[in-house]
């Protein structure tokens, strides 16, 4: 009986240790928006984009985690062919900071000997910072929809907003300590600004000429719209997205004596 009872101990312990592992890790990937110089084309004008998670493995179906996500989005009209009129442009880093839940679909843990593989989602909240820019120059500060003249009571927006990331992935553990994994996720964002785009036009563009301030020259690129003529589209807000291979390391805080790393 006591060898008995020992044995259930010892299973229960070592199913214990993994269920409460903990991960570090980097990521590797790409970056890419959509909004309204890019509102349906999946992965146009991609970059690169980097970052780092941490990972509290919760039993072998749940993880929760905090990552930190940098990575570069653009937008162009002459590029998506979305408004060649219009002749708009934009690049701005996206730098997010994120908590997100995941689940296995399949039993998973770096190290397991057998259930090494599961595909998975994630969904969380999130909270970033943005800054569009087009030739160098910063186009918030330029209020290129009238914002700092107060057209149509407009004001600045800020460079902060939430987002809320989901998506998917696959994991895989290829050692006792390491595991790697593929995601791709969206962004929904509260945000209508990444791209410096969303209501109208405040400047008759015909009056626009290359020795004026550049703010009205980015305005309205084309010199081709009348105030209120639509520039954007304020009923619909910006996303961007993440994705990458994250390349983990497994450890154990609360490991106790004679728990194994391995099953």
């Amino acid at each position: 009986m006591k060898r008995l009872l020992y044995s259930v101990l010892l299973v229960f312990t070592a199913g214990w240790a993994a269920a409460q592992s903990q991960e570090i890790g980097l990521v590797g990937g790409g970056s890419y928006y959509l909004g309204d110089l890019n509102p349906s084309y999946h992965f146009l004008m991609t970059r690169p984009a980097y970052g780092a998670v941490i990972r509290y493995n919760y039993g072998t179906r749940w993880a929760f985690r905090v990552t930190g996500m940098r990575g570069k989005v653009m937008g162009d009209d002459n590029v998506s062919h979305t408004n060649e009129t219009r002749g708009l442009k934009f690049e701005s880093h996206i730098t997010e900071i994120a908590a997100a839940a995941e689940f296995n679909f399949f039993d998973y843990y770096i190290g397991s000997k057998k259930n090494i593989v599961t595909p998975y989602i994630f969904g969380g909240v999130g909270v970033f910072f943005y800054d569009p820019r087009a030739d160098g120059v910063s186009l918030r500060g330029l209020g290129t929809e009238g914002q700092n003249v107060g057209f149509d009571g407009r004001s600045p927006y800020g460079r902060v907003n939430f987002a809320i990331p989901f998506g998917l992935g696959f994991k895989y553990s290829f050692s006792r300590r390491f595991g790697i994994a593929a995601e791709w996720g969206l962004r929904k964002t509260f945000a209508d600004y990444i791209d410096d785009v969303s209501k109208t036009y405040y400047l008759d563009g015909s009056q626009i000429s290359e020795t004026d301030p550049v703010e009205q020259l980015l305005s309205d690129p084309t010199g081709l719209h009348q105030p209120y003529m639509e520039r954007g589209n304020p009923r619909t807000n910006d996303w961007y997205a993440f994705m990458g291979l994250t390349l983990s390391y497994k450890f154990n805080l609360f490991k106790g004596r004679g728990c194994p790393d391995q099953h």
